[in-house]
């Protein structure tokens, strides 16, 4: 059907300033492609930067167009969380959406949705329904990034086979490969920016991949198809998102911009979500004690999880993570999985039933191997056998190399896909609207990367998509002290990371020194933020360490409000956060392989009013070059307002509450 729309004259330039007025976007074209840039205070942020697309059987979309009339809203509000790193999350921005016509024979058009809040940008494409453009297949998404002004990176690839699992790199950024996102930079000016992109429903997920300079472009990850994706119009991309801050803090402040960018709750009332600790048979497996699969050094054995409910129950934990219970471990690619069949040495009725006679539940566990096909057709039957045992959150796994995900086509053909690409997309959407039905949360590992989407299925508590604590147990090299300074200022602009923390053994295979603290194990708790969070350790290694396990027992894992009060990436970095409904607060704080005397800045806290402060800490004598498991607990009297200065040894970091003095 043809459109009726306004088309400027000339080289138009439309501009969209944030409400505080100091952010603007301007689209334009620059030989008829459109063109958009990014400033702040009328400094560049964005050097003009094209936009365009690569059709399968239509050719280019990005030359020879007009800019139609801007349609122009405002939002301003304020919404709920039913969990998360705050309860109330602001939604202001002014929004602009311009129709991008071909003047030429085909007279394709797409519209620009841009949205512009005061600390970033998010903008998307919109595929009106047009007889020349109905189906859909997108060979190339051409989105730009030209960063301005000299800038160093933190990066990891995209596309390589370890999907997310890669230390960061620290590059200028002129010297990026291609990278996945969110990256990272850091301009000569100290200003903060990372690219990212929101609400990826229905989409492949993009790479980037540096052209030239400091320019970058979106690389769709690939499709087992000819085409990235293909959708019928109408249909919008996900929001491709520019965060910029001040500095590292208050670039983790502008996240917030990610989970706005995204819909609100499908799923009705999920009060059944509920934020906990847990415990569980992993760690074992992964120092070689246990194996997941049957034999001699099987861990999900009915007798092994008693006892870790016997050790959950005792300790307050809320669930029991059990790895390697069901048939099918290992078999090439998933073929053997069996989601609803126990091996013979794990009783689930004798377990579920006394789990409930603890006040402990079950985490389920589905490994697919990366065969998503053959879960989705299993998954109906995998989540009622869950539900049948009240079972209310279940880790997947998805390992396989990149550009192993297996499915079928409706001939029965094997199809090959990678963890980002349209199909997994679909997939993560799809298991979290059928474990919503069964009243079930979903920690995803090997997983798709998080864009915000627990707003609109509040199911998705948390996820992987980083190097987490195996690595430690195994890694060559294990995780270094710079890794929690970095993710907080990378991974975590995205959403929660189950880091699986809490390893007081400080030890991984074969006794591998951990490169942390006692006290540092303790303060990823509050540093890298989870709904859920593992104590991940073997229960005789707590029993060795009461003092960091008391921590452990009372440090919330749902919150109020949260604040970083201090943290330069890859350094350093102290965290505040609120319980949720409650008056304390609990901060934590990490470093790098540096010994640093942290000032902590008490003035968010009410003037004067007095709390007990209880610390856990590095003792002299600590760190990774001294004695890792030196830790004073103490007790201080501390008032809103003050300076609390705390040391934190090599590697090492500290971990407080803060009570209001009755």
């Amino acid at each position: 059907m043809p459109f009726e729309i306004a088309v400027a004259q000339g080289n138009a330039e439309h501009r969209q300033c944030s409400p505080d007025g100091r952010l603007c976007f301007a689209l334009t074209t620059v030989d008829e492609a459109p063109t958009y840039s990014v400033d702040r205070d009328g400094n560049p942020m964005i050097d003009p930067s094209q936009l365009g697309f690569l059709l399968r059987g239509a050719g280019k979309w990005g030359g020879g167009i007009e800019l139609g009339d801007p349609v122009r809203s405002s939002v301003d509000e304020t919404w709920e969380q039913p969990w998360g790193e705050s309860r109330l999350v602001v939604n202001h921005y002014n929004e602009m959406r311009v129709p991008m016509m071909e003047q030429r024979k085909t007279k394709r058009r797409i519209d620009l949705i841009v949205r512009v809040f005061d600390d970033g940008v998010g903008f998307r494409f919109a595929f009106p329904r047009q007889e020349q453009l109905a189906d859909v297949m997108i060979d190339e998404e051409m989105t730009e990034f030209a960063i301005a002004g000299d800038a160093e990176a933190w990066w990891i690839p995209g596309g390589e086979w370890n999907r997310y699992e890669y230390l960061y790199n620290h590059t200028p950024a002129n010297q990026v490969g291609t990278a996945h996102s969110p990256i990272t930079f850091r301009r000569a000016d100290g200003l903060h920016v990372a690219i990212h992109e929101a609400a990826l429903i229905d989409y492949s997920g993009f790479w980037l991949q540096r052209i030239d300079g400091q320019r970058f472009r979106t690389r769709l990850a690939p499709s087992s198809q000819p085409w990235k994706v293909r959708r019928e119009a109408p249909f919008e991309t996900p929001w491709r998102t520019i965060l910029i801050g001040e500095d590292a803090p208050a670039l983790y402040a502008a996240a917030d911009i990610i989970l706005n960018l995204n819909e609100p709750n499908r799923l009705g009332d999920v009060s059944w979500v509920k934020p906990h600790k847990y415990v569980g048979i992993w760690w074992g497996m992964h120092l070689d004690k246990w194996s997941w699969n049957a034999g001699p050094k099987h861990g999900a054995t009915t007798a092994n999880v008693l006892e870790y409910i016997d050790f959950a129950a005792a300790h307050g934990f809320g669930s029991v993570l059990v790895e390697g219970w069901n048939q099918g471990w290992w078999s090439e690619s998933g073929r053997n999985f069996e989601f609803a069949v126990a091996y013979p040495d794990f009783d689930m009725d004798r377990i579920s039933a006394y789990a409930r006679t603890k006040g402990v539940e079950i985490m389920g566990h589905h490994e697919t191997a990366g065969n998503a096909g053959l879960y989705e057709r299993e998954l109906e039957a995998a989540f009622d056998y869950y539900q049948r045992y009240g079972v209310h959150s279940v880790k997947t796994g998805y390992v396989a190399d990149a550009g192993g995900v297996l499915r079928e086509d409706p001939d029965g053909t094997e199809q090959w896909e990678y963890h980002d690409g349209q199909y997994m997309a679909r997939h993560h959407a799809h298991v979290a609207e059928r474990a919503a039905r069964h009243r079930i949360a979903v920690n995803a590992h090997e997983p798709i990367k998080d864009t915000g989407l627990r707003r609109t299925y509040p199911n998705l508590v948390t996820r992987e998509g980083a190097r987490g604590t195996e690595y430690n147990a195994w890694g060559e090299p294990p995780n270094p002290p710079n890794h929690e300074p970095t993710l907080l200022f990378t991974r975590m602009l995205s959403g929660p990371f189950d880091l699986t923390p809490g390893i007081v053994s400080l030890a991984g295979r074969e006794g591998r020194p951990i490169p942390n603290t006692l006290a540092r194990q303790l303060a990823d708790y509050v540093v890298i933020y989870s709904p859920i969070q593992m104590a991940a350790d073997l229960p005789e290694n707590y029993a060795k360490h009461p003092d960091a396990l008391a921590f452990i027992e009372q440090v919330p894992v749902d919150w109020e409000r949260t604040k970083v009060l201090a943290g330069v990436i890859g350094e350093y970095a102290i965290v505040a956060r609120q319980r949720r409904g409650g008056e304390d607060w609990w901060i934590g704080s990490v470093t790098d392989d540096n010994r640093r005397e942290m000032p902590i800045d008490l003035s968010f806290l009410p003037e004067g009013k007095r709390y007990t402060a209880e610390i856990w800490r590095d003792d002299e004598g600590g760190g990774i070059d001294g004695d890792r498991f030196a830790m004073t607990r103490e007790t201080l009297e501390v008032r809103g307002g003050e300076t609390l200065v705390l040391a934190m040894e090599a590697g090492g970091g500290f971990a407080l509450s803060l009570r209001p003095t009755r």
